[in-house]
């Protein structure tokens, strides 16, 4: 399971012009669901991205997690299965490295609700929709997580 975790000031998601989800400050993640991924991926991944220290404390350092009080901040989740192209061969990149479509959702949906148990705002957009995603990255502070990359 591979996770764009992008810190952000404010975010949306539209589908057909439509606000589907909206944040203030916290994380925007684009989230690609790979062939082999299991819950213990997701979890892996969710348990990163709400324990990470990556917004500023009182000292200005990169001190505090999403569920800090002084931070209070909020996901928006979008599913991107394009974060698993293939590109080494060819100018088409391949997407045999994701997930089957039925296999993703299920994986994404349980990402979701791993991180809305932490009592984090959640917001989304949905599931092989085709999306705009408007954000601010505040920083900027953009972090790349891979679940197969863990010791």
């Amino acid at each position: 399971m591979r996770a764009i975790v992008q810190r952000v000031s404010r975010a949306q998601v539209r589908i057909c012009d439509e606000i589907r989800g909206e944040i203030n400050r916290g994380f925007v993640i684009l989230l690609g669901v790979a062939a082999g991924d299991s819950e213990v991926d997701a979890q892996f991944i969710a348990d990163k991205i709400l324990k990470m220290r990556v917004f500023d404390d009182s000292a200005g350092k990169m001190n505090l997690a999403l569920d800090a009080p002084e931070v209070a901040g909020a996901l928006l989740v979008v599913s991107q299965f394009t974060l698993l192209a293939d590109t080494n061969a060819g100018r088409r990149p391949s997407f045999t490295n994701a997930a089957a479509p039925d296999e993703a959702r299920r994986l994404y949906e349980h990402f979701l609700s791993l991180v809305r148990q932490s009592g984090v705002r959640v917001e989304t957009g949905e599931f092989g929709a085709a999306m705009e995603v408007e954000l601010v990255n505040n920083g900027p502070v953009t972090i790349i997580l891979d679940s197969r990359n863990r010791t």
